[in-house]
């Protein structure tokens, strides 16, 4: 199957998918955290365009759509719309199958309510980030791992240069159980 992973420069899902012998590919803004070959440096509309994909796995940016910074949204009207409109444009792809990752944000009025809400204790690691997710033609990911402890790791984490990119990389457990449950 020809995947991509859009707006991941971790490499995590794209490396799962790739383990179980997936065409899969990573797209982000920003260079590949593991240098790897099989990542686009760019706009997620050029491979878009440039290929066919019979899975996308989008991460869209959540800074300005994110329900934990709603005591800022007064300050940044556009750059919400922007994101809004880039979101969207990801769920009119023509793809087979699509997922949409973001946590508990404004996207459940401005589009739909999430298809299902995961956390990450359900694969294998105790900590608590509800994450959404928008499915096309994809069944529910099943938890994995049920896991003892219940750490907000992410909520807590100081302020620091990495803080958001540290806070975007997808637990190997979800990477894994996006894998072998979709691939």
């Amino acid at each position: 199957m020809k995947v991509l992973v859009a707006c991941e420069f971790s490499g995590v899902v794209r490396e799962a998918f790739r383990s179980k012998g997936h065409d899969a590919w990573s797209c982000d803004l920003l260079p590949a955290d593991d240098k790897s070959e099989f990542h686009y440096q760019c706009e997620v509309y050029k491979p878009l365009e440039a290929f066919h994909w019979d899975l996308m796995i989008a991460h869209p940016p959540c800074t300005h759509l994110a329900v934990s910074g709603a005591r800022w949204f007064k300050n940044k009207i556009m750059e919400q719309k922007e994101a809004i409109k880039f979101f969207l444009s990801l769920t009119h792809e023509n793809i087979e199958k699509i997922a949409i990752e973001n946590p508990i944000s404004i996207m459940s009025a401005k589009y739909r309510k999430p298809d299902q809400i995961i956390q990450p204790w359900q694969f294998g690691h105790g900590e608590t980030k509800a994450t959404c997710l928008w499915l096309k033609n994809l069944p529910l990911l099943k938890p994995t791992n049920i896991v003892e402890g219940r750490e907000a790791r992410i909520h807590k984490m100081p302020p620091s240069k990495d803080r958001a990119k540290l806070r975007s990389i997808t637990y190997q457990g979800i990477a894994d159980a996006m894998a072998n449950q979709w691939g």
